[in-house]
């Protein structure tokens, strides 16, 4: 009820009340009680008049998120300047780049684009810290993927409910949650009903973008102590892969790296020591506009790539570490989709298909999606267009 509404509805001081609707005056004295009203009035009037509205107070802008996140990062830093982040020092050759005024100069005016990347950087360090206060054995994966989910697009503003929104800014591609043997790209489907587990590995691949510049992020979890020197390891790889790339640095040589520190490492599990070893047909890679996954590949076993990092170029540094032989096969349900974005055109005789291919070129471009995404938009019965598109358009993801 309206706040307008609940004042006429509320007998007050001026207010009369009447059984039956009727009224009662004596004759004598309703000439005075006539002029006592308009006095009344005029006085009531009067002091309406010289009554003055309190100015709004103008809303300030949060300075804290909340719990779970859903305080926009925009908000928390108003004036667009999102955190850096780590840094790494250029080596070598490219040093000129810390101490050339010139150099410094050209690489803030060519830095627009980098204002997206952190803000997205902000959204998902954010997400990830209550990601990891929340994940706990008991919750079903599709609780950890929607709350995650949910968080990202809370905090970059877009639902990605409206057609195109999702574009603007929100999910890079569907939250990652891969449990024990199987390494990466799962996601729950609707319907799915795994429960993590108190042994339980879970790895957590998390993406945001904004402006179609996507941040690629992953971390594990583990609630056994008996798993720290697993996730030591592949925790001390990815560093060192990442203070080795830099412009000109070698993808095989970064591999090298990054294989040397993993496997120096080993773990012990119900009394048998295990050396921990880089799955070799796991890569990095790198990241473009609107695309996942760019041309170049950051491999995490030592290769006779020669293949520099240059500037401009966008990676993400991702290693795998296993207990088993380390290599690994593709099985069970697809969960991740994406658009080629070099796809012939293909004549797409179901209706079905052609109607669901509208909807993610509309929705989704290039971007990767999931089954889940498709029923927040209120598709149904597209798992037969989805077949057809994933023979005759699929990128492997």
């Amino acid at each position: 009820m309206s706040e307008a509404a609940a004042k006429n509805t509320k007998p007050g001081p001026n207010t009369a009340t009447a059984t039956n609707g009727n009224l009662n005056h004596d004759d004598d004295d309703s000439d005075d009680d006539a002029e006592d009203a308009a006095a009344a009035a005029a006085v009531t009037g009067a002091a309406k008049k010289k009554k003055k509205r309190k100015p709004k107070k103008k809303k300030k802008n949060p300075t804290e998120q909340s719990d779970p996140p859903r305080v926009l990062i925009s908000q928390l830093f108003p004036n667009g300047s999102y955190p850096k982040g780590e840094e790494v020092e250029y080596l070598g050759e490219n040093s000129f780049r810390t101490t050339s005024e010139e150099k410094r100069h050209l690489d803030n005016i060519n830095s627009e684009f980098l204002t997206d990347y952190r803000h997205g950087a902000e959204a998902h360090r954010q997400t990830r810290q209550w990601a990891q206060r929340f994940i706990q054995p008991g919750k079903t994966l599709t609780e950890i993927a929607d709350g995650i989910e949910d968080s990202v697009r809370a905090l970059v503003g877009h639902q990605g409910l409206e057609e195109a929104d999702g574009l603007k800014a929100g999910m890079g591609f569907p939250t990652g949650l891969s449990i024990n043997h199987c390494a990466a790209h799962y996601n729950p489907n609707a319907g799915n009903k795994i429960v993590l587990q108190q042994d339980d590995v879970l790895k957590v691949d998390i993406g945001v973008h904004v402006n179609g510049r996507i941040v690629d992020s992953a971390f594990t979890m583990a609630f056994n102590p008996r798993y720290d020197p697993l996730l030591d390891a592949v925790r001390a790889a990815t560093n060192a892969g990442i203070k080795e790339a830099g412009i000109d640095a070698r993808l095989g040589e970064i591999g090298g790296v990054i294989q040397e520190v993993m496997e120096s490492y080993e773990i012990e599990l119900n009394g048998t020591t295990y050396p921990i070893k880089s799955i070799r047909n796991l890569n990095g890679h790198s990241i473009n506009h609107y695309s996942i996954h760019g041309t170049k590949s950051v491999p995490i076993v030592k290769t006779n790539d020669q293949t520099k990092m240059e500037e401009g170029d966008v990676f993400a540094i991702e290693t795998f570490g296993s207990t088993g032989n380390g290599y690994v096969h593709e099985e069970g349900e697809v969960s991740h989709y994406a658009k080629r974005g070099d796809a012939q055109k293909v004549d797409l005789r179901i209706s079905s298909a052609k109607s669901l291919l509208n909807v993610i070129n509309k929705n989704f471009g290039t971007l990767p999606f999931c089954r889940r995404y498709l029923d927040r938009l209120g598709q149904e019965k597209y798992l037969l267009g989805v077949s057809f598109l994933e023979h005759n358009c699929r990128e492997c993801y």
